[in-house]
């Protein structure tokens, strides 16, 4: 008796050729198994845009490993056999094809790895999963690192590796002698400074289709697919990062923190949704734009900070969300309780810098770095939101949001959920700085120079009242103490206008 082949379910973030499941298998005995079902859509009401993103490019690198002379067995949404769950669609696919076994490469995500699990005993197979060896650090690597240290801190991680890939590097040193050039990075937008255009790709047939489809089915999620314009295939995925290394890289480093009115993408790579979803090796783009800095073509800040964001910060918050899952996803130290603002979803705020980045992200599945932190991530941060309901938001919304790199990101970094296990202080900040960083402040109706009172910047007083009423938690934190002195000197009259403010502010959410 023949045995059957072994089947290799590649997910829908899993979208590279050289995936670690199918490095091993020969084309004539593996039946690749890639699947679109409901539950992956609607487990959280993401973005239209970004289902249209993830099934297009699914269905392009279907059509890629088929030309390649893999056997392909694609389960499409409107199948009316599709079960709509990826443990449904195992079981099925196992029985259709007489596998003899599972092979897979390790999920991005915990509830994904919950499901894998259960798939020995749903199909009666061995599940072998594999790591994912797209990342630089494994996650044994990473726990072995993690393990005995007092303080878990990006930038030492960053450091390790910049030693392993060798990456700006002479011999055991940094290039320029300093392994970070953050605050060298952190302009305001210049007067008349002009991104350039983003790169946009035209809808193909295959994209057309998946929208067409998208409209139907999830027509009421949020978002618009009136200006879809992601790469969907590697190789334009390729195109947009040789773009982003010709046109922006040499002034990324210094404008990466601003924020312009009608500029949403800045200088900023736009290659996130592709390095998440596997249509690039992370790897590689830090590699070329390492050339482009010894070619001259960009400073070394903008270099630096660049793969920085990659081989430090993406790879650290992958190993910080496995290291803590599955606590961070219930995670709540500052026990930050209000509901979600409906301002959220539909951008209908006087708030310029909150409509202004809402109305982006309702456009484009996209807003940069510093309107995710500083602008919606502050302000959920002192106006106390639940933190469940804001990472589930940020996980919905972005093109390039999967739960490993949104949680921490969320949970850790700008709202301090985890008790500051990620992150040494938490992100707040007044209405000062987003009018020091963008040209938002300057049509607001809000005035960000007033302190209190019903025309002053809400940010200006919900800071004051965030540390007031964390002042147990926080107060003794080292990189806190010069605001908590500052709130002390203040006069007993001037705290309470800006408790009242707050209240005020408050209670009209």
């Amino acid at each position: 008796m023949t045995k059957g082949p072994v089947l290799v379910p590649v997910l829908g973030d899993q979208l590279s050729p050289a995936l670690s499941s199918l490095a091993d298998r020969s084309r004539d005995d593996t039946v690749v198994l890639m699947m679109e079902v409901a539950e992956e859509t609607t487990y959280v009401g993401h973005h239209q845009a970004k289902i249209a993103l993830i099934l297009s490019a699914m269905r392009h690198f279907a059509a890629d490993l088929r030309a390649d002379g893999w056997r392909v067995d694609y389960v499409a949404m409107n199948d009316p056999a599709n079960s709509g769950s990826f443990t449904g669609e195992v079981v099925r696919a196992a029985r259709r094809h007489g596998a003899r076994g599972v092979q897979v490469t390790e999920p991005g995500e915990w509830r994904v790895r919950q499901m894998i699990d259960t798939w020995g005993d749903a199909t009666g197979l061995r599940v072998r999963v594999l790591p994912d060896t797209r990342f630089v650090c494994a996650l044994p690597d990473f726990f072995a690192w993690a393990a005995g240290r007092k303080e878990l801190r990006m930038e030492w991680f960053y450091r390790d590796m910049r030693r392993k890939t060798g990456l700006l590097m002479e011999g055991d040193q940094p290039v320029g002698g300093r392994w970070n050039f953050d605050a060298d990075n952190r302009s305001g937008p210049a007067p008349g400074l002009t991104p350039p255009a983003p790169m946009q790709f035209a809808p193909d047939a295959i994209t057309q289709d998946v929208i067409t489809l998208v409209r139907a089915r999830f027509g009421h999620h949020f978002g618009s697919l009136d200006r879809f314009g992601w790469p969907v295939t590697r190789a334009d995925a390729e195109r947009l990062l040789d773009h982003f290394i010709a046109t922006r890289l040499p002034q990324f480093g210094q404008w990466q923190d601003a924020m312009l009115t009608g500029h949403d993408t800045m200088f900023h790579a736009l290659i996130a949704p592709a390095l998440n979803c596997g249509l690039l090796d992370p790897l590689d783009a830090c590699r070329r734009v390492e050339a482009a800095f010894h070619a001259g073509h960009a400073p070394l800040a903008a270099a630096e900070g660049f793969i920085r964001q990659i081989i430090g910060w993406r790879e650290y918050v992958r190993g910080m969300y496995w290291l803590t899952m599955p606590g961070l996803a219930d995670a709540n130290a500052l026990e930050a309780h209000r509901p979600l603002p409906a301002f959220w979803w539909t951008g209908d705020t006087p708030m310029r810098c909150i409509a202004q980045t809402v109305r982006s992200t309702r456009d484009n599945a996209y807003a940069h770095h510093i309107q995710r932190l500083m602008v919606m991530g502050n302000f959920a941060l002192i106006a106390g939101l639940r933190p469940q309901e804001v990472a589930e938001w940020f996980l919905a919304v972005y093109a390039d949001a999967y739960e490993w790199v949104e949680l921490p990101n969320v949970a850790g970094m700008a709202l301090h959920a985890d008790g500051g296990r990620l992150a040494s202080k938490p992100y707040a900040a007044s209405g000062a700085y987003i009018a020091r960083m963008s040209d938002y402040c300057t049509t607001c109706r809000y005035d960000v120079k007033q302190k209190t009172g019903p025309d002053a910047c809400p940010f200006n007083a919900l800071y004051w009242h965030f540390l007031d009423r964390n002042t147990d938690r926080l107060s003794r934190n080292p990189r806190l103490a010069q605001p908590y002195a500052t709130w002390r000197r203040m006069s007993a009259d001037k705290r309470d206008a800006y408790l009242a403010s707050a209240e005020v502010f408050l209670a009209g959410l």
